[in-house]
């Protein structure tokens, strides 16, 4: 079971990278990001409540995920598109458990707390 999901959060701790070799295939790999996402609520005070937020593993497969491993930090702030799942497990004890994550299809960085940005050039491009 899957629906869409689209959302605005904080990573909770470093990425994880990880790289699955396929042979002599080019590998697959995975970018993993624990993200809290919030629900702010204006107070009459101008301060916001946070209302049912929520912790969510999310995961996003792409061949440069280890690029952007280092570009995403702890504490950024993150907009995430994709499909939430239905992720079943076992715990230590043989009972069956569900978790639900983000199989994101797109995770944009929010500029809040962000001190600088630097592009890199366009490539050239070769006339052939």
């Amino acid at each position: 079971m899957s629906t869409h999901f689209s959302g605005e959060g904080n990573i909770g701790s470093a990425p994880e990278f990880r790289e699955f070799p396929k042979g002599n295939e080019e590998p697959t790999r995975l970018l993993r990001l624990n993200v809290y996402f919030d629900n702010p609520v204006p107070t009459n005070d101008g301060t916001f409540d946070d209302r049912g937020g929520f912790w969510a593993p999310v995961e996003l497969w792409h061949r440069d995920a280890e690029h952007w491993a280092g570009l995403y930090q702890k504490g950024m702030r993150v907009l995430v598109i994709g499909r939430m799942e239905k992720d079943p497990w076992t715990d230590n004890e043989g009972k069956p458990r569900e978790t639900w994550k983000i199989n994101a299809r797109s995770v944009g960085m929010l500029p809040y707390r962000i001190a600088t940005v630097t592009c890199s050039p366009k490539p050239q491009e070769i006339d052939l």
